[in-house]
Parts: structure tokens; C-alpha cells; sequence
């Protein structure tokens, strides 16, 4: 498989404008604050969650603005989860693989409410069937996941 440029751009040195790193080392900060709360059970969600990220890199007009390029990411967690979703139980659980899967659904649902309703209305539906424990894991996740860009 050939990889293009944005596939290495972004793994290594830039996303975007809510992301000071590339891929990887926002991966390792995301790692970091995981680990800073206790939450050792979040750590291969926390070293997987993007791993769909430089596979989808793109450039949508609205990120070329004024000049500046910047990737959009369209999809990633369920690329992220797509790569990862047969992986054998030993190494890599279900509960990791749904939290990669959904680390991004909370961003998601915020994003979509004013802007998309169907949408909104959809990643809702999703919301409402995880577990209760699921839904908290997440809420961590994401502070972890915010703390790291």
C-alpha cells in the first residue's frame, strides 16, 4: 500500500486547528492524561483511538481558508474501529474496541444539534443504547482526549 503525503503529515506533524500535534504525539498525551486518572482500562483505547485518523486525512474547502490548510478527519473513529474491530479478545478487548468506536459520539452529538437534526437525532439513538458504565468511560475519555491537543 502507497501512503500520500497527508497520510504522513498528519501522523507526525499536523492536524488541524484544534490540534497543536500530529497524530502520534497527541495519541501519547491522550495515553497520558488516561493514565493521570487511574483509568488503566482506557489505556489501548487511548493508544488506538486515532489510529483511522491518517488513513482518512483530507482537505474540505472550508479548510483551506485564507490559505491555511488544515486535514479534516471525516469518519475516523469508525476507520479507527474498522482496523481494529477483529483483533482477538487477548489483545485488544470489545469494551476498548466499542470505546474507540464511540470516543468520538459526545463531540458528535454536540456539533450536530443546531447544525444537523437528522443527524443529531441519529447519533442520539446511538447514545442512548450504551451503558450507563460506557457512557462515563467516554466522558473521561474525552476530557483525556481534550487535555491532549
Amino acid at each position: 500500500m502507497r501512503y500520500k503525503k497527508p497520510f504522513w503529515v498528519t501522523l507526525f506533524w499536523k492536524q488541524n486547528k484544534y490540534h497543536r500535534h500530529g497524530v502520534l504525539v497527541h495519541t501519547l498525551k491522550v495515553l497520558y492524561h488516561v493514565t493521570k486518572t487511574g483509568r488503566f482500562d482506557l489505556i489501548p483505547a487511548a493508544l488506538l483511538h486515532d489510529i483511522g485518523k491518517p488513513f482518512v486525512a483530507h482537505h474540505d474547502a472550508e479548510d483551506i481558508k485564507g490559505g491555511c490548510k488544515e486535514y479534516s478527519f471525516t469518519n475516523h473513529e469508525e476507520i479507527s474501529w474498522y482496523l481494529i474491530r477483529n483483533w482477538p479478545s487477548w489483545l485488544l478487548s470489545d469494551y476498548s474496541k466499542e470505546v474507540i468506536r464511540h470516543h468520538y459520539l459526545i463531540r458528535a452529538l454536540g456539533k450536530e444539534k443546531t447544525k444537523n437534526p437528522k443527524k443529531y437525532n441519529r447519533l442520539k439513538k446511538r447514545w442512548d443504547k450504551l451503558s450507563k458504565d460506557m457512557k462515563k468511560d467516554l466522558k473521561t475519555f474525552i476530557i483525556a482526549d481534550d487535555l491532549a491537543k
